[in-house]
C-alpha cells in the first residue's frame, strides 16, 4: 500500500466509526439526564416499591390472621392437637388444654425457659371449639351486654383460640387467670421480653384496642413462629399491623 493509499484508508475508516462514537455519547447523555432529572423532581433516586404482604387467612397457617372482621371456617377443627407437657391450672384432659401440635412444643419450650428463670407459669385456656367459644360468648353478652363483651370476648367462629395456636396463661397457683390484675406480675413481664424467643406474640397488646378489637390481655399469647413473632415484638406492632390489615374500628 503506497502512502496515497494507506492515507485514504485511515479517513474511510474514521468515517466508519465516527456514528457508533456519536451514539455512544447522545446514548450516556441521555442516561445523565435522566438520573438528573428524576433527582431533581425527587430530591433522591427512586426507590423500588416495598412488596405488599397478603393477609393470611389459611386456617391451617401458623401465621393465620383471626380477628373480629376475618373468622374461620364453619365448624374448622385443627387436625393435629395435642396436650402439651406444661402445667395447667386444672388437671382434666379437656379440650382447653390442647394446642397444635408445633405451637405445643413451642410451648413446652417456653415453661421450660420460664422455670430457668425462675418465673412459673400455668395454661388457663388453649383450644376452644366453636360450640364452647359460643356458650361462653352467650354468657358474657347475658352478663355485660353484647358491646361490651365484644371488646373482650369474640364472636363464635372469630375466636383464636379455635385454631389451636392460643393461649391464655398465669402464674403457676391461677392467680389473676385472665384477669386484668395479671398485668405487671413477674410472669406478665417475662411473657413480654421472652415469648417471641419461642414464637409467641402478646397477641393484644396495650394501646392496640383500636386495631385488634381487643381490650389489653397480657395473658393471651399467640404462636405465630419464632421469625414472626420476633419481627412483630421488635417493631412494637399488631398482627394485623404486620399484614397492614384495616383496623377493627376508629
Amino acid at each position: 500500500m503506497n502512502a496515497l493509499q494507506h492515507k485514504h484508508y485511515r479517513i474511510t475508516v474514521g468515517l466508519w466509526l465516527l456514528p457508533l462514537l456519536l451514539m455512544t455519547l447522545i446514548t450516556a447523555c441521555t442516561k445523565e439526564d435522566s438520573v438528573a432529572g428524576n433527582t431533581e423532581n425527587t430530591g433522591k433516586v427512586t426507590a423500588a416499591p416495598t412488596p405488599v404482604i397478603s393477609v393470611d387467612t389459611d386456617p391451617e397457617s401458623i401465621a393465620v390472621l383471626v380477628n373480629p372482621q376475618l373468622g374461620l371456617p364453619d365448624h374448622y377443627v385443627p387436625a393435629d392437637l395435642v396436650y402439651p407437657d406444661v402445667r395447667f391450672i386444672f388437671t382434666e384432659m379437656i379440650e382447653k388444654r390442647m394446642m397444635r401440635q408445633e405451637a405445643a412444643s413451642a410451648l413446652e419450650q417456653l415453661f421450660a425457659g420460664a422455670e430457668k428463670d425462675g418465673v412459673y407459669l400455668a395454661g388457663v385456656s388453649a383450644y376452644r371449639s366453636a360450640s364452647t367459644q359460643t356458650t361462653l360468648f352467650n354468657r358474657y353478652v347475658q352478663r355485660d351486654g353484647e358491646a361490651k363483651a365484644k371488646t373482650y370476648s369474640a364472636v363464635p367462629g372469630y375466636s383464636e383460640h379455635q385454631t389451636g395456636l392460643a393461649i391464655d396463661v398465669s402464674d403457676s397457683a391461677g392467680n389473676c387467670a385472665a384477669e386484668a390484675c395479671f398485668a405487671g406480675t413477674k410472669e406478665a413481664k417475662w411473657l413480654a421480653e421472652h415469648a417471641p424467643e419461642c414464637g409467641f406474640i402478646i397477641r393484644y397488646p396495650e394501646g392496640k384496642q383500636t386495631i385488634t378489637g381487643f381490650t389489653y390481655e397480657p395473658w393471651h399469647i399467640r404462636y405465630v413462629g419464632t421469625e414472626l413473632a420476633q419481627e412483630i415484638s421488635n417493631k412494637g406492632i399488631t398482627l394485623e399491623e404486620y399484614y397492614d390489615a384495616v383496623p377493627v374500628s376508629k
